[in-house]
């Protein structure tokens, strides 16, 4: 199982880039509002770089976590502003919780956006309600554990995963930073989508699509 498992997150990893490219400029003028204007950029860079670490592993001998410590890897050593540092340790955790597991199943998938999350969390030093991508990754890490307690199919799993993404990164508009380079314009950013949180919204539904 850890072969399909490896080439699942590999897959996955392709089309957040794949996702992230689409909507690179989108994401780099709503950066542009509130921030420096390159969160687009920065994203499309980092998970290039993810792909082509994970292009060099055997996939059919690595194990998920592996590949998921791989991507961390690639991810940090391309993007080293704020957004690297975040996304990698986020990744780190992620890896650190599937060692050992061979499948994918929806406790690993819980267990994977809750270790993400958390390791974002606790790199950034922020939480719910400071308009960051922490406003889309906490809300679907809390509908996955709601999801697997409450017995929930994959469909419907993942359906609660992203609609807590999407409706965690539209309510950033109603808030005023207090983290991140968006926190230097305070009032000013009200109004204004989170690009962190829009872009980290693209990347659950690319979870949702491969897992």
């Amino acid at each position: 199982m850890s072969e399909s498992a490896a080439r699942a997150l590999a897959t996955m990893f392709e089309r957040m880039s794949r996702a992230i490219e689409t909507e690179k400029d989108h994401l780099s003028e709503l950066d542009g509002a509130i921030g420096d204007g390159d969160h687009g950029i920065t994203m499309s860079i980092g998970f290039k770089a993810v792909n082509a670490a994970l292009a060099a592993l055997d996939l059919d001998a690595a194990s998920p976590s592996e590949v998921m410590s791989t991507a961390a890897a690639g991810f940090l050593d391309a993007v080293g502003a704020s957004t690297g540092p975040l996304y990698a340790t986020g990744l780190r955790r992620a890896a650190q919780v599937l060692a050992g597991r061979e499948q994918l199943d929806l406790a690993a998938c819980r267990d994977m956006l809750a270790a993400m999350s958390e390791g974002i969390r606790d790199r950034g030093k922020a939480q719910r309600g400071d308009k960051t991508m922490l406003d889309v990754w906490l809300p679907a890490a809390e509908a996955a554990a709601t999801a697997v307690a409450d017995g929930r199919s994959k469909r419907d799993f993942w359906a609660a995963v992203t609609a807590a993404a999407d409706n965690g990164a539209a309510a950033t508009a109603t808030m005023v930073a207090t983290k991140g380079r968006a926190a230097r314009v305070r009032e000013r950013s009200l109004g204004h989508l989170d690009p962190g949180a829009a872009s980290a919204a693209m990347l659950v539904r690319a979870m949702a699509e491969t897992l």
